[in-house]
């Protein structure tokens, strides 16, 4: 781990409190939660369907049997736990540090963490509703359940999560860009920063540091002041508040 980089980490966070933290798969990988693009990531695991093919919009309305097969054994992992990124990202938004802490992720794991101000770009497996009558559903409830989940008025129910196809949520993302724009401090953990349009929020940064923390090199390391390529559990279990 390279100890001067995170001793330069370690000082940013003391001397700033406008710091915004933008995180994908990478953060909840160390959870548990198997990222897309990685070796090990679902885009390299054998299925009827390849995983984007499952998780777009047209297959979920057309197959949404073999959607909800896929989605229960893949993406609803309701037993995972925060790790020290999740908890240690939540304690320096009580302090006062972050500001906003925007996900890719749709797990829920930096609000059980105590995390407030989440802005979710791809939505969350928490919430579903039904297409018809618009009744909300817990995750639990799509857990549960056989087949293809139905509404009591007979409706089908729809994860609220962005699919492929789907757009992202304008004032998600509306706010996401006024958080980035106003940082003095962005930190970037735990993604190949590869998705779009999530990865362009990076361009709204106009701040005094820019932080990279990934296992991997993404297109942007030119960019950043402070790389790190480790886990970002690791590095943040080593931050001191």
């Amino acid at each position: 781990m390279p100890n001067e980089n995170i001793n330069k980490l370690q000082d940013i966070i003391n001397k700033n409190n406008n710091i915004v933290f933008f995180g994908g798969a990478g953060v909840s990988t160390e959870s548990g939660i198997p990222d897309f693009r990685s070796q090990d990531g679902l885009y390299n695991q054998k299925y009827d369907y390849p995983p984007e093919t499952i998780i777009s919009h047209s297959f979920y309305l057309k197959y949404p049997d073999e959607f909800y097969k896929f989605y229960r054994d893949k993406m609803l992992c309701l037993n995972a736990k925060p790790n020290p990124a999740h908890i240690k990202l939540a304690q320096l938004e009580q302090t006062g540090k972050i500001k906003a802490i925007i996900t890719q992720n749709i797990d829920g794991l930096h609000q059980m963490a105590g995390s407030k101000n989440v802005l979710e770009l791809h939505g969350s497996v928490h919430r579903n509703y039904c297409m018809s009558c618009g009744k909300l559903y817990n995750a639990q409830y799509i857990l549960n359940s056989k087949g293809i989940p139905k509404c009591e008025c007979s409706g089908l129910i729809k994860p609220d999560v962005v699919l492929y196809e789907e757009s992202l949520d304008e004032n998600v993302l509306i706010k996401s860009v006024q958080y980035i724009s106003q940082a003095d401090v962005l930190i970037i953990g735990g993604t190949s920063l590869n998705v779009y349009p999530a990865a362009g929020l990076i361009q709204y940064f106009n701040g005094n540091t820019l932080v990279l923390i990934n296992r991997d090199s993404t297109p942007f390391d030119y960019k950043a002041d402070i790389i790190i390529h480790d886990n970002i559990g690791e590095i943040f279990n080593s931050i001191n508040i």
